[in-house]
Protein backbone atom coordinates (compact mmCIF):
# COMPACT_ATOMS: atom_id res chain seq x y z
CA UNK A 1 0.00 0.00 0.00
CA UNK A 2 1.63 3.41 -1.04
CA UNK A 3 2.69 5.87 1.56
CA UNK A 4 0.49 8.72 2.14
CA UNK A 5 1.63 11.97 1.14
CA UNK A 6 -0.21 15.29 2.23
CA UNK A 7 0.36 19.38 1.47
CA UNK A 8 -0.40 22.41 3.71
CA UNK A 9 -0.36 25.58 2.45
CA UNK A 10 -0.29 28.73 4.45
CA UNK A 11 -1.52 30.93 1.83
CA UNK A 12 -1.05 34.75 2.56
CA UNK A 13 -1.35 37.68 0.16
CA UNK A 14 1.88 37.70 -1.55
CA UNK A 15 3.11 34.15 -0.53
CA UNK A 16 2.34 30.84 0.02
CA UNK A 17 4.26 28.64 2.60
CA UNK A 18 4.87 25.05 1.50
CA UNK A 19 4.77 22.11 3.75
CA UNK A 20 4.78 18.55 1.92
CA UNK A 21 4.86 15.63 4.07
CA UNK A 22 4.22 11.67 4.99
CA UNK A 23 4.34 9.71 7.63
CA UNK A 24 8.10 9.62 7.68
CA UNK A 25 8.13 13.07 7.58
CA UNK A 26 8.75 16.44 6.10
CA UNK A 27 9.56 15.99 2.32
CA UNK A 28 9.57 19.87 0.89
CA UNK A 29 9.31 22.97 2.74
CA UNK A 30 9.15 26.53 0.74
CA UNK A 31 8.07 29.61 0.03
CA UNK A 32 6.85 30.24 -3.13
CA UNK A 33 4.90 33.38 -5.01
CA UNK A 34 1.37 33.17 -5.67
CA UNK A 35 1.40 34.67 -9.51
CA UNK A 36 0.12 32.08 -11.99
CA UNK A 37 3.50 30.38 -12.85
CA UNK A 38 4.44 30.43 -9.48
CA UNK A 39 1.44 28.06 -8.51
CA UNK A 40 1.75 25.86 -11.70
CA UNK A 41 5.51 25.31 -10.04
CA UNK A 42 4.17 24.24 -7.31
CA UNK A 43 1.42 21.95 -9.38
CA UNK A 44 4.74 19.92 -10.89
CA UNK A 45 6.34 19.83 -7.23
CA UNK A 46 3.42 18.29 -6.20
CA UNK A 47 3.33 15.50 -8.50
CA UNK A 48 7.15 15.21 -8.15
CA UNK A 49 6.58 14.30 -4.68
CA UNK A 50 3.42 12.09 -5.22
CA UNK A 51 1.10 14.53 -3.49
CA UNK A 52 -2.73 13.42 -3.14
CA UNK A 53 -4.07 15.63 -0.50
CA UNK A 54 -4.38 19.55 -0.29
CA UNK A 55 -5.22 21.51 3.23
CA UNK A 56 -5.33 25.39 3.00
CA UNK A 57 -6.95 28.34 5.13
CA UNK A 58 -9.48 30.18 4.04
CA UNK A 59 -7.42 33.04 4.10
CA UNK A 60 -9.98 35.98 3.06
CA UNK A 61 -10.39 35.67 -1.01
CA UNK A 62 -6.56 34.54 -1.21
CA UNK A 63 -7.19 30.96 -1.27
CA UNK A 64 -9.57 31.11 -4.21
CA UNK A 65 -6.86 31.62 -7.25
CA UNK A 66 -5.38 28.87 -5.43
CA UNK A 67 -8.08 26.37 -4.69
CA UNK A 68 -8.94 27.28 -8.56
CA UNK A 69 -5.41 26.43 -10.34
CA UNK A 70 -5.12 23.01 -7.94
CA UNK A 71 -8.32 21.23 -7.80
CA UNK A 72 -8.13 19.40 -10.95
CA UNK A 73 -5.13 17.46 -9.81
CA UNK A 74 -6.12 17.40 -6.06
CA UNK A 75 -8.30 16.39 -3.31
CA UNK A 76 -8.83 19.67 -1.33
CA UNK A 77 -9.65 20.89 1.78
CA UNK A 78 -10.49 24.36 3.24
CA UNK A 79 -10.87 24.67 6.69
CA UNK A 80 -11.64 27.68 9.81
CA UNK A 81 -8.55 28.75 11.07
CA UNK A 82 -10.92 28.78 14.53
CA UNK A 83 -10.86 25.11 13.75
CA UNK A 84 -6.60 24.42 13.42
CA UNK A 85 -5.89 27.18 15.65
CA UNK A 86 -2.26 26.43 16.86
CA UNK A 87 -1.45 27.40 20.50
CA UNK A 88 0.94 30.17 20.99
CA UNK A 89 4.60 29.96 21.15
CA UNK A 90 6.75 28.85 18.97
CA UNK A 91 4.24 29.98 16.14
CA UNK A 92 5.70 30.95 12.59
CA UNK A 93 3.99 31.24 9.01
CA UNK A 94 6.48 27.21 8.49
CA UNK A 95 5.34 25.71 11.24
CA UNK A 96 1.74 26.76 10.22
CA UNK A 97 2.13 25.26 7.29
CA UNK A 98 3.43 22.23 8.92
CA UNK A 99 0.44 22.33 11.10
CA UNK A 100 -2.03 21.95 8.80
CA UNK A 101 -0.22 19.07 7.35
CA UNK A 102 0.05 17.31 10.47
CA UNK A 103 -3.43 17.81 10.67
CA UNK A 104 -4.56 16.77 7.54
CA UNK A 105 -2.04 13.79 7.89
CA UNK A 106 -3.68 12.23 10.88
CA UNK A 107 -7.09 13.10 10.15
CA UNK A 108 -7.85 15.92 12.57
CA UNK A 109 -9.24 18.06 9.32
CA UNK A 110 -13.28 19.07 8.83
CA UNK A 111 -13.15 20.29 5.61
CA UNK A 112 -15.41 23.45 4.70
CA UNK A 113 -18.30 23.64 2.10
CA UNK A 114 -16.77 24.75 -0.64
CA UNK A 115 -19.68 24.43 -3.89
CA UNK A 116 -18.61 23.61 -7.51
CA UNK A 117 -18.13 25.72 -10.34
CA UNK A 118 -21.45 26.66 -11.28
CA UNK A 119 -22.58 27.73 -7.85
CA UNK A 120 -19.39 29.80 -7.10
CA UNK A 121 -20.61 31.82 -10.62
CA UNK A 122 -23.46 32.31 -9.16
CA UNK A 123 -22.77 33.43 -5.84
CA UNK A 124 -20.12 35.86 -7.63
CA UNK A 125 -23.41 37.62 -9.23
CA UNK A 126 -25.83 37.05 -5.76
CA UNK A 127 -22.89 38.62 -3.94
CA UNK A 128 -22.57 41.79 -6.73
CA UNK A 129 -26.38 41.83 -5.70
CA UNK A 130 -25.79 42.61 -1.59
CA UNK A 131 -23.06 45.29 -2.38
CA UNK A 132 -24.93 47.11 -4.77
CA UNK A 133 -28.05 46.98 -2.73
CA UNK A 134 -26.19 48.41 -0.02
CA UNK A 135 -24.50 51.29 -1.98
CA UNK A 136 -27.55 52.00 -2.92
CA UNK A 137 -29.43 52.46 0.11
CA UNK A 138 -26.31 54.87 0.85
CA UNK A 139 -26.56 56.87 -1.77
CA UNK A 140 -30.18 57.85 -1.26
CA UNK A 141 -29.35 58.60 2.08
CA UNK A 142 -26.74 60.93 0.87
CA UNK A 143 -29.18 62.37 -2.18
CA UNK A 144 -32.20 63.22 0.25
CA UNK A 145 -29.06 64.93 2.72
CA UNK A 146 -28.29 67.18 -0.41
CA UNK A 147 -31.96 67.67 -1.08
CA UNK A 148 -32.61 68.61 2.95
CA UNK A 149 -28.91 70.77 2.66
CA UNK A 150 -31.57 72.86 0.19
CA UNK A 151 -34.38 72.63 2.75
CA UNK A 152 -35.93 70.20 0.27
CA UNK A 153 -38.55 68.60 3.31
CA UNK A 154 -40.48 66.11 1.26
CA UNK A 155 -39.01 63.13 2.55
CA UNK A 156 -40.71 63.86 5.92
CA UNK A 157 -44.13 63.39 4.06
CA UNK A 158 -42.96 60.46 1.68
CA UNK A 159 -43.01 56.35 2.85
CA UNK A 160 -39.65 55.82 1.18
CA UNK A 161 -36.96 58.09 -0.61
CA UNK A 162 -36.90 55.16 -3.41
CA UNK A 163 -40.83 55.80 -4.47
CA UNK A 164 -41.84 56.90 -7.34
CA UNK A 165 -42.88 60.46 -5.92
CA UNK A 166 -39.52 61.08 -4.51
CA UNK A 167 -37.98 60.03 -7.63
CA UNK A 168 -40.36 62.13 -9.77
CA UNK A 169 -39.15 65.40 -8.10
CA UNK A 170 -35.40 64.23 -7.53
CA UNK A 171 -35.53 64.01 -11.29
CA UNK A 172 -36.87 67.61 -12.33
CA UNK A 173 -34.92 69.21 -9.50
CA UNK A 174 -31.11 67.40 -11.25
CA UNK A 175 -33.27 68.67 -14.56
CA UNK A 176 -33.24 72.31 -13.14
CA UNK A 177 -36.54 72.88 -12.17
CA UNK A 178 -36.99 73.95 -8.88
CA UNK A 179 -40.68 75.79 -8.55
CA UNK A 180 -42.34 74.28 -5.69
CA UNK A 181 -45.81 74.64 -7.71
CA UNK A 182 -44.33 72.77 -10.65
CA UNK A 183 -42.91 69.49 -8.02
CA UNK A 184 -46.19 69.73 -5.99
CA UNK A 185 -47.62 68.49 -9.12
CA UNK A 186 -45.87 65.42 -9.17
CA UNK A 187 -46.91 64.12 -5.67
CA UNK A 188 -49.44 61.18 -5.53
CA UNK A 189 -53.13 62.59 -4.97
CA UNK A 190 -53.07 59.86 -1.72
CA UNK A 191 -50.08 61.70 -0.40
CA UNK A 192 -51.55 65.19 -1.02
CA UNK A 193 -55.19 64.27 0.72
CA UNK A 194 -53.21 62.48 3.07
CA UNK A 195 -50.80 65.91 4.30
CA UNK A 196 -52.02 68.78 2.30
CA UNK A 197 -51.16 70.62 -0.12
CA UNK A 198 -50.22 73.31 1.06
CA UNK A 199 -48.00 71.53 3.69
CA UNK A 200 -46.25 69.46 0.43
CA UNK A 201 -45.97 72.74 -1.28
CA UNK A 202 -43.93 74.44 1.87
CA UNK A 203 -41.52 71.38 1.78
CA UNK A 204 -40.78 71.46 -1.88
CA UNK A 205 -40.34 75.03 -1.40
CA UNK A 206 -35.96 75.72 -0.55
CA UNK A 207 -32.98 77.56 -1.79
CA UNK A 208 -31.34 75.89 -4.38
CA UNK A 209 -27.93 76.59 -6.35
CA UNK A 210 -26.60 75.26 -9.62
CA UNK A 211 -23.93 73.95 -7.18
CA UNK A 212 -26.60 71.72 -5.73
CA UNK A 213 -28.45 70.84 -8.95
CA UNK A 214 -25.52 69.48 -10.32
CA UNK A 215 -24.19 67.55 -7.16
CA UNK A 216 -28.14 66.39 -6.75
CA UNK A 217 -28.33 65.32 -10.59
CA UNK A 218 -24.67 63.47 -10.10
CA UNK A 219 -25.92 61.36 -7.10
CA UNK A 220 -29.10 60.02 -9.07
CA UNK A 221 -27.00 59.16 -12.00
CA UNK A 222 -24.79 56.91 -9.43
CA UNK A 223 -28.16 55.64 -7.85
CA UNK A 224 -29.29 54.82 -11.42
CA UNK A 225 -25.96 53.31 -12.62
CA UNK A 226 -25.60 50.88 -9.43
CA UNK A 227 -29.62 49.76 -10.15
CA UNK A 228 -28.53 48.99 -13.87
CA UNK A 229 -25.87 46.73 -12.55
CA UNK A 230 -28.00 44.76 -10.31
CA UNK A 231 -30.50 44.24 -12.60
CA UNK A 232 -28.16 42.62 -15.09
CA UNK A 233 -26.78 40.82 -12.20
CA UNK A 234 -30.06 39.45 -11.41
CA UNK A 235 -31.20 38.74 -15.33
CA UNK A 236 -27.95 36.86 -15.71
CA UNK A 237 -28.70 34.90 -12.29
CA UNK A 238 -31.97 33.51 -14.04
CA UNK A 239 -30.35 32.65 -16.91
CA UNK A 240 -28.13 31.07 -15.14
CA UNK A 241 -30.04 28.91 -13.07
CA UNK A 242 -33.22 28.30 -15.73
CA UNK A 243 -30.16 26.81 -17.98
CA UNK A 244 -28.92 24.57 -15.08
CA UNK A 245 -31.54 24.26 -12.29
CA UNK A 246 -35.16 24.81 -13.96
CA UNK A 247 -36.28 22.25 -11.62
CA UNK A 248 -34.94 23.12 -8.23
CA UNK A 249 -35.95 26.72 -9.07
CA UNK A 250 -39.23 26.36 -9.53
CA UNK A 251 -39.61 24.10 -6.96
CA UNK A 252 -38.51 26.73 -4.33
CA UNK A 253 -40.58 29.27 -5.89
CA UNK A 254 -43.79 27.20 -4.53
CA UNK A 255 -42.36 28.53 -0.77
CA UNK A 256 -44.50 30.71 0.40
CA UNK A 257 -42.31 33.90 0.75
CA UNK A 258 -39.94 33.08 -1.60
CA UNK A 259 -39.98 34.90 -5.00
CA UNK A 260 -37.89 34.12 -8.15
CA UNK A 261 -35.25 36.63 -6.28
CA UNK A 262 -35.05 34.71 -3.61
CA UNK A 263 -34.97 30.78 -5.52
CA UNK A 264 -31.92 32.53 -7.10
CA UNK A 265 -30.18 33.78 -4.68
CA UNK A 266 -30.72 30.65 -2.49
CA UNK A 267 -29.34 27.93 -5.32
CA UNK A 268 -26.83 30.73 -5.12
CA UNK A 269 -25.37 30.03 -1.90
CA UNK A 270 -26.59 26.58 -0.91
CA UNK A 271 -25.70 24.79 -4.70
CA UNK A 272 -28.44 21.95 -5.15
CA UNK A 273 -27.05 19.11 -3.91
CA UNK A 274 -27.69 18.53 -0.60
CA UNK A 275 -24.84 15.23 0.10
CA UNK A 276 -22.95 17.85 1.43
CA UNK A 277 -25.45 18.79 4.51
CA UNK A 278 -26.13 15.40 6.21
CA UNK A 279 -29.58 16.30 7.29
CA UNK A 280 -31.47 19.37 7.76
CA UNK A 281 -30.12 20.54 11.21
CA UNK A 282 -26.55 19.97 9.43
CA UNK A 283 -27.99 22.63 7.49
CA UNK A 284 -29.42 25.23 9.40
CA UNK A 285 -26.06 24.79 11.93
CA UNK A 286 -24.02 25.99 8.47
CA UNK A 287 -26.46 28.65 7.67
CA UNK A 288 -25.99 29.94 11.30
CA UNK A 289 -29.92 30.14 12.24
CA UNK A 290 -29.49 27.36 15.08
CA UNK A 291 -29.75 28.68 18.47
CA UNK A 292 -26.74 28.21 20.28
CA UNK A 293 -25.95 25.98 22.98
CA UNK A 294 -24.10 28.26 25.89
CA UNK A 295 -24.63 26.93 29.55
CA UNK A 296 -21.92 26.87 32.41
CA UNK A 297 -22.77 25.87 36.02
CA UNK A 298 -26.68 25.24 34.86
CA UNK A 299 -27.03 28.94 34.19
CA UNK A 300 -27.88 29.57 30.55
CA UNK A 301 -26.26 32.41 29.07
CA UNK A 302 -26.75 32.80 25.68
CA UNK A 303 -29.53 32.03 23.05
CA UNK A 304 -28.41 33.75 20.35
CA UNK A 305 -27.92 32.30 16.59
CA UNK A 306 -24.69 31.12 15.82
CA UNK A 307 -22.50 32.51 13.26
CA UNK A 308 -23.58 31.15 9.32
CA UNK A 309 -23.66 32.31 6.03
CA UNK A 310 -24.98 35.70 6.17
CA UNK A 311 -26.33 36.12 2.92
CA UNK A 312 -28.15 32.95 2.93
CA UNK A 313 -29.51 34.08 6.38
CA UNK A 314 -30.66 37.80 4.96
CA UNK A 315 -32.23 36.02 2.37
CA UNK A 316 -34.62 33.67 4.80
CA UNK A 317 -35.25 35.93 6.90
CA UNK A 318 -36.58 38.62 4.14
CA UNK A 319 -38.73 35.74 3.25
CA UNK A 320 -39.22 35.05 6.75
CA UNK A 321 -41.51 38.01 6.72
CA UNK A 322 -43.30 37.85 3.60
CA UNK A 323 -44.17 34.19 4.25
CA UNK A 324 -45.39 35.37 7.80
CA UNK A 325 -48.02 37.35 5.48
CA UNK A 326 -49.29 34.88 3.17
CA UNK A 327 -52.78 33.85 4.49
CA UNK A 328 -53.90 30.38 4.50
CA UNK A 329 -50.15 28.88 4.97
CA UNK A 330 -48.72 27.01 7.76
CA UNK A 331 -46.22 30.22 8.48
CA UNK A 332 -48.86 32.44 8.88
CA UNK A 333 -50.68 30.89 11.31
CA UNK A 334 -47.46 30.11 13.46
CA UNK A 335 -46.38 33.50 13.43
CA UNK A 336 -49.86 34.28 14.50
CA UNK A 337 -50.01 31.94 17.61
CA UNK A 338 -46.73 32.69 18.63
CA UNK A 339 -46.83 36.79 17.90
CA UNK A 340 -50.57 37.34 19.19
CA UNK A 341 -51.65 34.41 20.90
CA UNK A 342 -47.96 33.51 22.92
CA UNK A 343 -47.29 37.17 23.22
CA UNK A 344 -43.47 36.36 21.88
CA UNK A 345 -40.89 39.02 20.25
CA UNK A 346 -41.72 39.31 17.04
CA UNK A 347 -38.34 39.02 15.50
CA UNK A 348 -37.25 36.14 17.10
CA UNK A 349 -40.45 34.46 15.93
CA UNK A 350 -39.04 35.65 12.33
CA UNK A 351 -35.60 33.66 12.44
CA UNK A 352 -37.58 30.68 13.66
CA UNK A 353 -40.14 30.84 10.42
CA UNK A 354 -36.90 31.21 8.70
CA UNK A 355 -34.94 28.06 10.53
CA UNK A 356 -38.47 25.91 9.51
CA UNK A 357 -38.29 27.67 5.74
CA UNK A 358 -34.51 26.33 5.75
CA UNK A 359 -35.49 22.88 6.64
CA UNK A 360 -38.69 22.29 3.84
CA UNK A 361 -35.50 23.67 1.19
CA UNK A 362 -33.38 20.73 2.29
CA UNK A 363 -36.10 18.12 1.94
CA UNK A 364 -37.06 20.61 -1.69
CA UNK A 365 -33.83 20.40 -2.69
CA UNK A 366 -33.10 16.75 -1.66
CA UNK A 367 -36.19 14.86 -2.94
CA UNK A 368 -36.25 17.85 -6.17
CA UNK A 369 -39.81 18.20 -5.12
CA UNK A 370 -42.25 20.91 -4.60
CA UNK A 371 -43.24 22.45 -1.27
CA UNK A 372 -46.07 21.04 0.31
CA UNK A 373 -47.66 23.02 3.53
CA UNK A 374 -48.42 21.38 6.61
CA UNK A 375 -51.27 19.55 7.31
CA UNK A 376 -51.86 17.05 10.78
CA UNK A 377 -52.25 14.63 7.52
CA UNK A 378 -48.99 14.76 6.19
CA UNK A 379 -47.83 13.81 9.59
CA UNK A 380 -49.72 10.53 9.88
CA UNK A 381 -48.59 9.38 6.46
Amino acid sequence: MPMRTVCGLDVHKDSIFVCILNEKGILFQDKIGVLTPDLERLVDVLHEHDATEVCMESTSIYWMPVWRILEQYFSLNLVNPYFIKQLPGKKSDVKDAEWIATCLLKDLIRGSYVPEDRIQQLRQYDRRIFDLNKDIVYKLTKLDAALQRCNIRISNYVSTTDGKSYQKVVEKIAEGTTDPKVLTGLIHGRIMNRIGKEVITASLTGVITQTDIDVIRQMREEIKLAQKHRDECQARMEELCSKWFPDQMKNLQTVPGISLRSATSIIAELGTDMSSFEDAAHLVSWSGLKPRNDESAGKIKSRKITHGNKFLRKTLIECSWAAAKTRGCFYNTFSYHQTVVRRKNKMKVQVAIARKMLVAIWFILHDNVPYRDYTPDIVAE
